[in-house]
C-alpha cells in the first residue's frame, strides 16, 4: 500500500494521543485531513487550530470524501463511520497498521515497548537524540514539555516511537532497534494470560532485522527470556550482575531524585543524576544509556539530556499545592504501576498519603481485583472513585465496593466516593499540611486535582 497515493484522509478517534499526532503530521505533509471523536479535548481543539476539520460525534459526509480511513483500536467494529467505509470499499487501516507502513520510509525506526514505563523511556531517548542534534521524528503516548506535545516532526533518518503491545499493535512495526522494558500480565481482555503476552513480544523481537539491536531488562524474568542469537543484544539492570549496563551505588536526594554509578561490561562509565523520582526511572535511564551508547552518542550529551528530563505528563507529575498538601498525578492503571507510584511517594518527605484511585476498565478491575487491593492498602488513606469504563460495558458485574471491602481487611482508611467534586470536598475537609494527594488512574481522575488547585 503506497501512502503517497492518499490525499484525503479521515481519522476515527482522532483525539487519542497517537491519532492526533498522526493527524497533525499528515496535515504538515499537505494532506487533506479530517477527523471525528466522541468528545472534545485539548487534542481536538489543537487540530482545529491548525486547520483540521474535526467533528464531535459522527459525520458520514467526511468519510465519503476520504480515500483512506484510519481508526484507533478502541473503535468498535459497529462504529457507523467505520462500517460505512468498509461497506463502500473505502480503504481502511487501523492506527498501528498505518504507522507500520508510514515508518517504513525512515532509515532508523527505534521502538520502545514494555508493559510499564514506555512513555518515560521514549521521552528520555527522544531528549538524548534531540540534545545530540540528530533531529529525530518522535511520537510518544504522553505530553513532553521539550516538544510541547507528544510528537515532533524531524527528518527521515530517525523515528523514535512508543510501541504498544495491546491487540498486538507493535507487530505492525519493523524497527532497527527495540527497547523492551518489562512484560507483565496487562491487557488480559485481549491476551488472556501472561504466556500469550510473552508470545506476542517474542514475535515482536522477530520483526527486528538480523543484527538489529535488542535492549532488554535483565531484572525482569519475562524479558530476559527474549534473548535472540540473531540480534545484537544489550542487557540492562540493577540487581542482575550479568546485566551489561548496570546501576550501582544508588542514592536519593531529599526530594527523591537518584544519583548512581553506571557500569558498562563491568567498567565504570560515569555518574548520572536524574530529575525524576524513583528506582524505576533509574531502570528507564539505563535502557536509554544502553541504546544511545550503541548509537555512539557522546557521554556528556546523554548525561545532560537525562539530567534535564523532568518527566512526562501524568507520570508521578507534580501539579501543585493545596493548603500545604502536595498534589501528584499518575497514569498508573496496573498493580505493578501503582506499586511504583507508592514507592515514588515514599521517596518524598511527607506526612500522610491520600491515594485517589480510579480503576480503568471493568475487565482490568475484575482480573486484578486482589492485586489492586494489596498495593492500594499500602497508602495511608485510600479513596476509590467510580470505575472508568472506557470502551467496555460491565459484563463482569464488578463493583467498587468489592475493592473497598478487600482493602478494608488490611487498611480501614478506605472509602468509595462516586464523583470528582465529592472526592475534592472530602479531601478539602481532611488533608493536612505536608500530606501527599495522589490521583491515580488512566481515566480523568486528575479532575480531582484540578478542582483542588482551582480553589487555591
Amino acid at each position: 500500500m503506497k501512502l503517497d497515493n492518499y490525499k484525503n484522509i479521515h481519522l476515527i478517534g482522532v483525539g487519542g494521543a497517537s491519532m492526533y499526532a498522526i493527524a497533525a503530521t499528515l496535515k504538515d505533509e499537505g494532506k487533506n485531513v479530517t477527523g471525528s471523536d466522541m468528545q472534545e479535548s485539548s487534542n481536538t481543539l489543537y487540530l482545529k487550530s491548525i486547520g483540521v476539520e474535526v467533528v464531535i460525534g459522527h459525520d458520514i459526509s467526511l468519510v465519503k470524501k476520504a480515500d483512506l480511513v484510519i481508526y484507533t483500536a478502541a473503535i468498535s467494529k459497529d462504529d457507523e463511520e467505520l462500517k460505512y467505509a468498509l461497506e463502500n470499499n473505502i480503504p481502511v487501516m487501523d492506527r498501528a497498521e498505518f504507522l507500520g507502513e508510514y515508518t517504513k520510509s525512515y532509515e532508523n525506526l527505534i521502538c520502545i515497548s514494555g508493559t510499564h514505563g514506555k512513555s518515560t523511556t521514549t521521552s528520555m531517548v527522544a531528549l538524548v537524540f534531540l540534545e545530540a542534534k540528530l533531529n529525530p521524528t518522535i511520537q510518544i503516548g504522553a505530553f513532553l514539555k521539550k516538544i510541547n506535545g507528544n510528537y515532533y516532526i524531524g527528518d527521515k533518518k530517525y523515528f523514535i516511537l512508543e510501541a504498544c503491545e495491546y491487540k498486538d499493535s507493535f507487530l505492525n512495526f519493523y524497527p532497527k532497534s527495540e527497547i523492551i522494558l518489562n512484560i507483565d500480565d496487562d491487557h488480559l481482555d485481549y491476551f488472556g494470560n501472561i504466556e500469550n503476552t510473552k508470545k506476542s513480544f517474542s514475535k515482536y523481537v522477530d520483526n527486528l532485522p538480523k543484527q538489529g539491536l535488542l535492549v532488554v531488562n535483565m531484572d525482569d524474568n519475562n524479558t530476559k527470556e527474549l534473548w535472540n542469537k540473531d540480534k545484537k543484544v544489550i542487557t540492562f539492570g540493577i540487581d542482575n550482575e550479568k546485566a551489561m549496563v548496570r546501576a550501582k551505588n544508588i542514592v536519593y536526594s531529599k526530594l527523591g531524585f537518584p544519583t548512581f554509578d553506571v557500569y558498562i561490561n563491568d567498567v565504570f562509565w560515569d555518574k548520572v543524576t536524574l530529575s525524576v523520582r524513583g528506582r524505576h526511572n533509574v531502570m528507564d535511564a539505563l535502557a536509554t544509556i544502553a541504546l544511545a551508547n550503541n548509537y555512539d552518542i557522546n557521554k556528556e550529551v546523554i548525561k545532560k539530556a537525562l539530567k534535564e528530563f523532568t518527566g512526562v505528563g501524568r507520570r508521578f507529575e507534580y501539579l501543585g499545592e493545596y493548603k500545604g498538601a502536595h498534589i501528584f498525578d499518575d497514569f498508573a492503571h496496573h498493580p505493578t504501576e501503582i506499586l511504583t507510584t507508592y514507592n515514588s511517594s515514599e521517596s518524598v518527605e511527607h506526612n500522610k498519603t491520600w491515594a485517589v484511585f480510579q480503576s480503568h476498565t471493568y475487565s482490568r478491575t475484575y482480573e486484578h481485583l486482589k492485586h489492586f487491593a494489596e498495593v492500594l492498602a499500602k497508602f495511608d488513606n485510600v479513596i476509590i472513585a467510580d470505575i472508568y469504563p472506557a470502551r467496555e460495558t460491565n459484563i463482569w458485574g464488578v463493583k467498587e465496593s468489592e475493592l473497598v471491602d478487600l482493602i478494608k481487611k488490611v487498611n480501614p482508611n478506605v472509602r468509595h466516593i462516586a464523583t470528582y467534586n465529592e472526592i475534592a470536598l472530602f479531601l478539602k475537609e481532611n488533608v493536612k499540611e505536608n500530606d501527599l494527594i495522589l490521583t491515580i488512574g488512566a481515566g480523568p481522575v486528575n479532575k480531582v486535582a484540578k478542582i483542588l488547585l482551582d480553589d487555591c
